[in-house]
């Protein structure tokens, strides 16, 4: 007895179910985010973009050939060269450019003798100062350059100072005024009528540094000089770039040197079956005296409008609706009325009224979307019996872009008045187009009209 009644107060523990509601709104939220992140994942991204009114500037570059009054000065005698003279620097007639010295006698100034002044250092470190800040790892040859330069500045600093024992043998003076150039490329008796579109490629352009010969012979050549501050700048004209500046007679541009910013005479000239842009200078030598080549950007305030970047720009096709057959809604010029009559599988017609979205109108004609019809069928003449017929061949094609300001994309169209290869300007005021301010999608094809953004 003892032991039945000891048994009757054993309690079962209670298990509970993994499955309880909880779980089951976690499960449902977890299974939701999942499908989120996957949707957002295999999602078209879509960038818009903003319509701003604007204009295209110059967007012609061109490697420009320059050409000038060059005279290269040869050794008479052989020996050691010092120069003394800087790269660009204007040489007076008579003046000192650089020593020719025969055996082991050395013309360069003692380095204890040479004492600066204070402005000679300021000027010093504001060459070295400004080299610094331009300085390009892809022309390290300037590297050179700058050294030389260096060298010839103290030299000529010492040379004009009131130091005793300084004297120049074997002096080499300029024959008549100009900018000293140190560099020769062969091109240097070249003349105008000489210019072809081979000379803009470069593959075999070398320009030889007259510095880097420590010694000369007689006949050999030492520097050269820019004798007229006159010099020209040519650069190749495609037909569509000649037609548009056929009637110029100034032309503004800039050097992509530095940014500066000139307004200069232009003129075209034509060698053979090729023509070529020329704009002529009577200044500012000294700073590009040393460049055969220049890159330029011409400067051509162009056609006002709507800026819309090339990548936004979708073609489209539609129907072409004669007027006659439309019937105008008096509320809005976005849409029409038709009379659409369609046919049935057993031959029967079917007319009914349809709204149509207005997306140009042009000449007696109205487009509207190709899927509001299928070929074959009729619009019928409001009270008239006349009928016209949807064919293929009532189709055009237009330009366009995809408007998104009420949250889908809506196919709007543009008539380009000019391009580049990054921007287009499009007419405004066009009553079935855009307006300034308005979001487009910034790469055509990511959507497709009526597609949720």
């Amino acid at each position: 007895m003892a032991g039945r009644n000891s048994n009757k107060k054993i309690a079962k523990y209670r298990r509970y179910s993994m499955i309880n509601i909880g779980t089951i709104l976690f499960g449902v939220i977890f299974i939701y985010m999942i499908i989120c992140i996957f949707l957002y994942v295999t999602a078209k991204h879509i960038t818009s973009y903003e319509v701003t009114a604007g204009s295209i500037f110059g967007n012609y570059r061109y490697q420009a050939l320059s050409l000038k009054s060059e005279e290269i000065i040869s050794s008479t005698q052989s020996g050691k060269v010092t120069y003394y003279a800087r790269e660009g620097a204007k040489a007076s007639s008579g003046m000192t450019i650089c020593s020719l010295n025969e055996g082991n006698y050395d013309s360069s100034f003692d380095q204890e003798i040479i004492e600066l002044s204070s402005d000679d250092v300021s000027k010093l470190k504001s060459a070295i100062s400004s080299f610094t800040l331009n300085f390009d790892d892809s022309t390290y040859q300037n590297v050179y350059n700058f050294k030389a330069d260096m060298e010839s500045t103290v030299l000529q600093m010492a040379q004009s100072s009131d130091q005793s024992g300084v004297s120049i043998l074997n002096q080499c003076n300029a024959p008549e005024s100009g900018f000293v150039v140190y560099s020769i490329d062969g091109m240097e008796k070249l003349e105008e009528t000489d210019i072809t579109s081979d000379l803009f490629h470069q593959n075999n352009y070398h320009k030889t540094n007259l510095r880097l010969n420590a010694t000369v012979k007689a006949g050999d050549d030492l520097y050269k000089l820019v004798t007229s501050e006159n010099w020209a700048l040519y650069f190749p004209l495609d037909s569509a770039l000649a037609t548009e500046l056929e009637d110029r007679t100034t032309i503004r541009f800039r050097f992509l040197k530095d940014n500066n910013t000139f307004n200069a005479p232009f003129t075209m000239i034509q060698n053979g079956a090729e023509y070529f842009g020329k704009i002529t200078l009577n200044n500012s030598l000294i700073r590009y005296v040393s460049d055969r080549y220049l890159e330029i950007e011409l400067l051509m305030n162009r056609k006002t409008g709507l800026k819309i970047p090339t990548s936004a720009i979708a073609e489209k096709i539609f129907y072409k609706i004669p007027e006659d057959y439309v019937i105008p809604n008096n509320d809005t010029e976005d849409e029409i009325t038709l009379l659409r009559e369609t046919f049935n599988k057993d031959g029967s017609s079917v007319v009914r009224r349809i709204t149509a979205k207005v997306y140009s109108r042009k000449d007696n004609y109205y487009l509207v979307d190709t899927s509001l019809f299928k070929e074959g069928d009729y619009v019928q003449m409001i009270d008239t019996s006349k009928k016209f017929q949807i064919q293929d061949s009532n189709i055009e094609t237009i330009q366009g872009v995809y408007n998104i300001n009420k949250g889908y994309a809506i196919f709007r169209e543009v008539t380009i008045i000019d391009e580049n290869e990054e921007f287009c300007i499009a007419e405004p005021n066009n009553v079935y187009g855009l307006a300034a301010h308005d979001y487009i999608v910034l790469d055509a094809s990511t959507v497709d009209a009526d597609d949720l953004v």
